[in-house]
């Protein structure tokens, strides 16, 4: 089956080094004071379980981190996000985000992908090129759509299942798993067998995402996505590998491409790097990183109380609290 090269291009890079978690900052700051004081709380607000899935029809594995909200008491209706991480990822990545959400009562699926994960690292260094293309090929690029509907299955049928609200399901990733959560949300690539779609998915958080490069304009791909839609980048979001290079305004494509209308919302970071969504620290500037993944994470909620409780003053304040490092908005009053 032949190459989706836009998938090679969704490369985070951060796969092979130590994930670090981030500390919490105030818009404007370096590193906060509180950043201790703040982790130990936080990490009280949940708890995070390791859960080895194994999809039998595929014969292949489903690893996954649930991050539960410790403050879901029996009969409480709990919102859910389902995350996808960038090639080269695990289930272990993205844990600034994962543990954000279930510390603010949303439990976070963080989602395996055995075809396209932190394997492509090891083995000889000159196996590498082959391993990324193997990793970008259209059948890993269906299996991970198909990883996160299964994991979704699961959860749902497991006893926390029951507290799941059915209305209140998000999909989220970064990179090559802002294309899986793409196709989840309606994305129909001419080459693509079929629709990938999930029903069940009512919102999407799309971090750097890559356009679908090969497949033709890419408006046909993505008119057809009508839930709320978020999309966040920064102005040096660029992603290179070898023999490919997708520059920051790719991201922008994607986003003016996406169908969606007035529910659709784009924020820019200034600077960065592709790599600043990642666990890790310092990527995009030293001061800048912390910030970027504090701000991103007061977005997401933003964006997921306005979608499900219709509150929008989140929206409309947080443009105005991270204006010095935001290029771009776009949103409610924007």
């Amino acid at each position: 089956m032949r190459a989706w090269t836009w998938c090679l291009l969704a490369l985070t890079l951060a796969g092979p080094l130590q994930a670090q978690a981030p500390q919490d900052v105030a818009p404007g700051a370096g590193t906060s004071a509180s950043a201790t004081a703040s982790a130990t709380a936080e990490a009280a607000s949940y708890t995070a379980i390791d859960l080895d899935w194994r999809d039998a029809s595929r014969e292949r594995a489903v690893p996954v981190r649930l991050y539960w909200p410790a403050r879901a008491a029996p009969g409480t209706a709990v919102p859910l996000v389902v995350f996808s991480h960038g090639l080269g990822g695990s289930r272990q990545g993205y844990s600034y985000l994962g543990r954000f959400w279930a510390s603010q009562g949303y439990a976070s699926l963080h989602v395996q992908h055995v075809g396209s994960d932190r394997q492509v690292w090891s083995g000889s260094v000159f196996g590498l090129i082959g391993r990324l293309q193997d990793a970008a090929k259209e059948s890993e690029a269906v299996n991970r759509v198909q990883d996160m509907r299964f994991a979704l299955d699961q959860l749902l049928a497991s006893p926390r299942g029951a507290q799941i609200d059915a209305q209140r399901i998000v999909v989220a990733g970064h990179s090559y798993g802002a294309t899986t959560s793409l196709l989840l949300a309606g994305a129909r690539p001419p080459s693509a067998p079929g629709d990938l779609r999930d029903g069940r998915i009512k919102a999407a958080i799309i971090i750097s995402a890559p356009p679908f490069y090969g497949q033709g304009a890419p408006a046909p791909i993505l008119a057809g996505i009508s839930i709320p839609t978020l999309h966040i980048t920064a102005t040096e979001d660029v992603i290179e590998v070898p023999g490919y290079r997708s520059a920051a305004s790719d991201r922008l494509l994607v986003f003016d491409a996406t169908g969606g209308g007035p529910d659709k919302m784009l924020a820019v970071f200034a600077g960065g790097s592709h790599s600043i969504f990642t666990d890790r620290s310092g990527t995009g500037g030293v001061a800048l990183n912390p910030q970027v993944k504090a701000a991103t994470r007061e977005l997401t909620l933003a964006f997921l109380q306005s979608v499900f409780e219709g509150r929008r003053e989140g929206l409309r304040d947080w443009p105005l609290r991270w204006r010095e490092i935001l290029a771009r908005w776009t949103g409610p009053d924007a």
